[in-house]
């Protein structure tokens, strides 16, 4: 299935709520987006340590947000 959406004014992409629910995006959950020639690819991360095992074994960024979540995270754990 393909969809034609938008960039929002701050580079927002906007996934339709039908694609969301077909693959159990949530607000706020951490994703992963590899870039390739002619665009991108995203998919889902499920837990902390998966971002944890990425970013050990590749050169890959993590935004301050995803630190920011998982840092509150283990605050609200201990």
């Amino acid at each position: 299935m393909e969809y034609i959406s938008k960039i929002g004014s701050k580079g927002e992409i906007f996934t339709p709520k039908a694609v969301r629910d077909q693959l159990d995006f949530h607000a706020n959950q951490p994703i992963s987006i590899i870039v390739k020639k002619n665009g991108i690819f995203v998919s889902k991360i499920r837990t902390d340590e998966e971002i944890l095992k990425i970013n050990k074994t590749k050169n890959v960024k993590v935004s301050y947000h995803v630190l920011k979540n998982m840092d509150s995270e283990l605050e609200n754990e201990l």
